[in-house]
């Protein structure tokens, strides 16, 4: 019986990391350590389908929501001729998320990354990322995206006279010193990447290797940028910085920068604190905590944004649409 626990990153934009526990077709998946959602999925659906299959979509069931504090709540039951078979998928992952849950954060498994290509052919955006070759074959998005939640939360200072939110410009100022061309890369322990396919051009690029330096740590490069926009992704990293601590490759000098921003946003502090990978000034982020549970101890009504989850899917049309 073989049952993957593993990390995988939310993208474009980077959003967090959701973590599995995975057997056959059910997985147990959280953003935040605490609450489980445990789905399976009819995958006896793509048999005779060969290769049509990897592109065939099914719908996961909710199988339960499982928590430490409230224990498993079962979802709805769809009695079908697969019943017995899909509720034995998820009884196995139920029983594994009962040992592994205080085992987070997994390791990362999604080595395979589609970046945005700047003119000179170097990453310049990380758009998505997937676990294996077969799931290259996808077509998400080729345009990077700052996101909806930046539209309404993410302020700059740092490139004046702007008559826009700051994350609709950003999105548009780095889309526009792309090539065009996207390629997957295959990342190796050592943070080096392996060029595979590649799309809307660049052929030629297939089959190079580039240090690991040349992506990078933040998801966005500022090569080239003069200091105003360089600042801006600066201030759009800060805003991130509680999501952006859950990365595990981060330097000691990035991740001390970005425990100090996160700091503002104590809630997202909170929330993620238990799958941080370490911690810098544990003192600042238990400072933080607190501040989060003397604000929720106090009554507010929910402004429409704090109903989204971190989570939520970017909808839109992709640049080559």
């Amino acid at each position: 019986m073989q049952i993957e626990c593993y990390a995988q990153r939310l993208l474009n934009p980077f959003r967090g990391v959701m973590h599995t526990i995975r057997y056959q077709s059910a997985e147990a998946v959280t953003t935040d350590g605490v609450e489980w959602d445990i789905y399976v999925a009819n995958d006896a659906l793509l048999d005779g389908l060969g290769h049509a299959g990897r592109r065939a979509q099914i719908s996961d069931i909710r199988y339960g929501r499982w928590s430490a504090e409230k224990g498993l709540k079962r979802g709805p039951l769809f009695p079908s001729d697969d019943f017995r078979r899909l509720e034995e998928m998820g009884a196995v992952v139920y029983e594994h998320l009962l040992k592994r849950h205080r085992d987070v954060p997994f390791p990362f498994r999604d080595p395979f990354e589609l970046w945005l290509l700047d003119r000179d052919d170097r990453p310049l955006a990380l758009l998505h990322s997937v676990r294996t070759d077969v799931e290259t074959d996808t077509r998400p998005p080729l345009d990077w995206r700052a996101g909806l939640a930046a539209q309404e939360g993410f302020e700059s200072t740092a490139v004046s006279g702007l008559a826009e939110p700051a994350a609709v410009y950003l999105t548009r100022h780095v889309n526009s010193l792309a090539s065009g061309v996207v390629q997957w890369f295959r990342r190796s322990d050592d943070g080096a990447g392996l060029g595979l396919l590649t799309l809307k051009g660049g052929d030629h690029l297939r089959g190079r290797v580039l240090d690991a330096d040349a992506f990078p740590q933040q998801f966005i490069s500022t090569a080239g940028m003069d200091d105003a926009h360089a600042r801006l992704v600066h201030d759009y990293h800060a805003w991130q910085a509680p999501w952006l601590l859950l990365l595990p490759h981060l330097d000691v000098a990035a991740r001390s920068r970005l425990e100090a921003s996160a700091c503002r946003q104590a809630e997202l502090v909170e929330k993620h604190f238990r799958l941080y990978p370490m911690v810098i000034d544990r003192a600042a982020l238990y400072a933080a905590r607190v501040e989060a549970a003397l604000v929720r101890s106090q009554p507010r009504k929910k402004a429409a944004s704090e109903v989204m989850p971190m989570y939520y899917i970017e909808l839109g049309v992709s640049a080559d649409e």
